[in-house]
């Protein structure tokens, strides 16, 4: 299953620029716990980063720190981690395991920002796919029990 067919199109978006205080207060209207940060060159916006709920909380706790003067581009990973939108399933949770992360911003061909995914995203088409093969099973049981009545 290809990561397109189901990760999220709306992403939360931030520029390096962004204040602390500005990308909290888009996490909390979004009820998100991420924003992905772009940068837009050639008209293609392209992921730098991921900065998360927990990025801000580390950053702005310190002594002293003041959340109108700390830009998201301080704060975030100095790496980003991406899953292309025709990626299966499988290879989007190798990345997440192999680099530590629970999301990874979703790329079409050419770079530019199609979606993000998370790991609880991942878990629950798991889920949905074991669900519909234990159903089968359960089927194909009451099927043959059906044709020979003398089964239990």
């Amino acid at each position: 299953m290809k990561i397109g067919n189901f990760c999220t199109r709306d992403v939360a978006r931030a520029t390096p620029q962004t204040s602390l205080r500005e990308a909290s207060l888009m996490m909390r209207n979004r009820h998100v716990g991420a924003l992905v940060v772009v940068e837009t060159a050639g008209g293609v916006e392209r992921p730098l980063g991921v900065v998360t709920d927990r990025d801000i909380v580390v950053a702005v706790v310190a002594p002293g720190a003041q959340p109108d003067a700390i830009r998201v581009g301080d704060v975030m990973p100095p790496r980003v981690v991406t899953v292309g939108e025709d990626e299966g399933l499988f290879e989007a949770f190798r990345k997440m395991a192999e680099h530590g992360v629970r999301r990874l911003p979703v790329v079409a061909a050419n770079g530019r920002l199609a979606g993000i995914v998370t790991a609880d995203d991942l878990l629950g088409v798991v889920a949905a796919e074991l669900g519909g093969f234990a159903a089968a099973l359960r089927r194909g049981g009451e099927r043959e029990r059906a044709a020979r009545p003398g089964l239990k």
